[in-house]
């Protein structure tokens, strides 16, 4: 495992399209892939069965709100009492998500570093199904049983800003950072125990790195962001803290707000957080040659840049 890598998350990941035949399968009442040796390579020789408590998310562009189930997973050898021959199985339930598959979604299994599985289903050719081969590693899906990668090919998959906001998506908790402890006393130094406004908060994170965004726009806006997000977690992580210490004392509906304004809050930041920059720039007359003093530009330009930087950084 490489800190900062997907393997801090996942010892290994399987992927592949779901036939006709699959996607039927998996909201039938059969509930088993067979001859899936290929997932060997992720989940093992089987010994007996093998039970993995399992995260279920479906995905798709339309709905914002992930449709997300609990279960578990079964794997195990049919022919495990055979002197030559196996035939290994997964067992999966009915869920939610598992009613929501078609032929042609893409279907993710992915072992945590806890053990325990992460299932995701997402809507065939949708921009999110893209985004999540783009997280893993994975460019062609074309053969038709599962392209697999062990913990050893997961430690050369790097996260950088665009692939945590997309372990986010798939409700993937990110780790606290080495130095948390050290940003967290300067943050609340600067500004106590309280979350202040978007743009304030943008302008502390980019103060705490020396960076020019005329040496290298594309690197730079990146790295503004990336550092933005280290700190607004640090800092979101500890508030969070200490008000469950508190406790809600019975009061449900206290909680289920509570909970919505974290959501909220980190939908909303992200988008606020990407406007500042352009707003930085015209303030400070240190914009990017080339960027248009109206901010609606300035943002398309900007969002460009951080998938164009994302996607240069996979290649490379």
């Amino acid at each position: 495992m490489k800190r900062g890598y997907l393997s801090e998350y996942f010892t290994g990941v399987a992927i592949k399209t779901l036939s006709a035949v699959e996607a039927d399968l998996v909201h039938s009442h059969q509930h088993e892939f067979n001859g899936v040796e290929g997932l060997k390579k992720v989940l093992g020789q089987a010994v007996g069965k093998k039970t993995f408590p399992a995260r279920f998310v479906y995905l798709c562009d339309h709905d914002e709100e992930a449709v997300t189930a609990d279960g578990f997973l079964t794997w195990y050898d049919a022919r495990e009492r055979h002197p030559s021959r196996s035939e290994h199985r997964l067992y999966f339930p009915t869920t939610s998500v598992s009613m929501c598959a078609a032929a042609g979604d893409l279907l993710v299994i992915g072992i945590r570093t806890d053990g325990s599985a992460l299932v995701v289903i997402a809507e065939g050719e949708s921009t999110v199904a893209n985004q999540i081969r783009w997280l893993f590693g994975f460019s062609d899906l074309a053969h038709p049983g599962f392209s697999v990668k062990a913990e050893t090919e997961s430690d050369q998959v790097k996260l950088e800003y665009a692939s945590n906001l997309i372990l986010d998506l798939i409700g993937v908790e990110r780790e606290e950072p080495k130095e948390a402890g050290t940003l967290l006393d300067a943050i609340v130094e600067k500004f106590g125990l309280v979350f202040p406004s978007t743009r304030e908060f943008s302008a502390y994170a980019r103060g705490t790195l020396t960076l020019d965004p005329r040496d290298d726009p594309d690197a730079v806006l990146v790295a503004w962001m990336d550092r933005e997000e280290v700190l607004f977690r640090t800092l979101e992580r500890h508030l969070i803290g200490e008000r469950l210490q508190t406790g809600f004392d019975g009061d449900v509906d206290g909680f289920i707000s509570f909970s919505l304004s974290v959501q909220n809050r980190r939908k909303s930041r992200v988008g606020f957080a990407l406007e500042n920059i352009p707003w930085y720039c015209r303030v400070s007359r240190s914009a990017v040659s080339g960027y248009s003093s109206h901010s609606a530009r300035c943002k398309d330009d900007l969002q460009g840049s951080v998938e164009a930087s994302a996607c240069r950084s996979r290649q490379g």
